[in-house]
């Protein structure tokens, strides 16, 4: 239980200590939210232990990201947010290796020179209770308790990987409430809407996506119109009576058009805001994603350093990535999906959003009843992104142990949590990926059979 990742924290803050001052930790973290805030918290701890440190984010570590790593000379390396599932390549390093991760575990017996954080291996469910950024966190505060002060960026991360739906829980919600109870954390319940303008806001709104709305200039100005508000006007200048006449319009869209209860209930919620970092943490969570996937890593990982021009960088960047996912939802929400018995696919033309499209098209535009996978071809390779939903993982779906079964027998690679997963195989081996994987969450959510 979170008994067992306290101990392994300490086992690591140990190992941090024990290593000479003269050592330059190398970090590899993951791209996204938790990834960027995950590497964030540890290069900090770090820093405040008079460490230097060498980082990289990486999209998909499977291969290339991992062969290029074990080349180098490292001492020691941190893994945050990945790792499990790559324990037999990181054990060819020769090499001290702390892996802290979420996702799921491939084995859980390590050679001696790894010390593997796993939550799923301390009785605590990785796809809802923890993420790569809370365990950091948990190591960070091992080494210091000064260290407590990165609880807003270990929840950051947590709400990146939408842990915050079905309420906030299990390790996260110990953190949440030592960060409320310190002073770093201040809640309020609104609504997700943000941007220079209203207009900007409801334009660029991607997540939620409102069918009709989202990237529809003329429904906009309607809508405004009709609600008799200043298209021009900022969101926290709204009186309350706005902002009700607003929430009811959006929330009832999302009902029309089929949203299920536990993502309704994601839109209007309670929401943490950080002084420290500047805004409401899932805000801070999308400005991350944004650099990670838009291709400015270093800029995602200065914002979690405290960098404040880095920030500002961050804010103008954020339009521009989500323009791009508004085209390819807009494209999605025309052209619709390919369809198999249990799964349903659709090809993106870029690699670093095709799971973010996914997830919110499994939210916002389709029904709940079939997980959806994003196919982009790259060179002489796939990279698939699939996404599924609560209400599937309630009846069996388990994307993580379905995308590796079927990608490693494709000489490929896989795997990821029940609701989200990846994977990489051969440009050629599309059409048997499809089949085989249809095959098999045939099984897992019991339809075709």
């Amino acid at each position: 239980m979170a008994d067992d990742v306290l101990e392994l924290s300490r086992k690591a803050a140990k190992m941090i200590i024990a290593t000479p001052k003269s050592t330059r930790f190398r970090v590899i973290s993951h791209y996204d939210a938790d990834g960027i805030t995950a590497a964030g918290i540890i290069c900090t701890a770090l820093n405040r232990e008079g460490y230097d440190f060498h980082v990289s984010l990486m999209r998909n570590p499977f291969t290339q990201g991992l062969e290029r790593v074990k080349k180098e000379e490292n001492e020691i390396i941190i893994f945050s947010d990945m790792g499990s599932g790559q324990i037999e390549t990181i054990e060819q390093f020769n090499c001290k290796a702390i892996i802290i991760d979420h996702h799921q575990a491939h084995k859980s017996e390590t050679s001696d020179d790894i010390l593997q954080i796993n939550a799923n291996l301390c009785g605590i469910n990785g796809n809802y209770e923890a993420s790569g950024a809370s365990l950091s966190y948990s190591v960070a505060k091992a080494l210091s308790r000064e260290n407590m002060d990165l609880a807003p960026l270990a929840l950051a991360g947590a709400t990146g990987d939408k842990q915050y739906i079905g309420s906030i829980r299990g390790y996260n919600k110990t953190i949440l409430e030592d960060a409320l109870k310190k002073g770093f954390l201040k809640k309020y319940t609104g609504i997700k809407l943000y941007g220079e303008t209203l207009f900007d806001a409801l334009y660029y709104s991607v997540d939620p996506f409102y069918a009709g709305i989202s990237g529809n200039k003329e429904a906009i100005h309607e809508l405004l119109e009709r609600l008799h508000l200043n298209k021009k006007a900022k969101i926290e200048d709204l009186n309350d009576e706005q902002k009700r006449k607003l929430q009811s319009f959006l929330l009832l869209k999302l009902i029309k058009n089929g949203c299920e209860k536990n993502i309704l209930d994601t839109v209007i919620r309670v929401r943490y805001r950080s002084e420290v970092l500047q805004c409401e943490l899932e805000r801070f969570a999308d400005l991350l994603d944004a650099c990670g996937k838009g291709g400015n890593r270093g800029i995602g990982l200065a914002v979690c350093l405290g960098d404040k021009s880095s920030f500002s960088e961050a804010v103008k960047l954020e339009k521009d990535y989500r323009q791009k996912i508004l085209d390819e939802l807009l494209k999605l929400e025309k052209d619709g999906v390919k369809e198999k018995a249990a799964l349903r696919y659709f090809y993106s033309n870029r690699s670093s959003l095709g799971g973010v499209i996914g997830g919110i098209a499994t939210n916002f535009i389709l029904d709940k009843k079939k997980p959806l996978l994003s196919l982009v071809k790259k060179e002489n390779e796939i990279h698939i992104s699939g996404r599924g939903n609560q209400y599937l993982v309630s009846n069996g779906l388990d994307l993580g142990s379905a995308l590796k079964e079927v990608a490693t027998s494709l000489n490929g690679n896989g795997g990821g949590h029940k609701i989200a997963a990846g994977a990489t195989i051969d440009s050629k081996k599309e059409k048997e990926f499809l089949d085989a994987a249809n095959m098999i969450l045939s099984k897992q959510i019991k339809v075709g059979i």
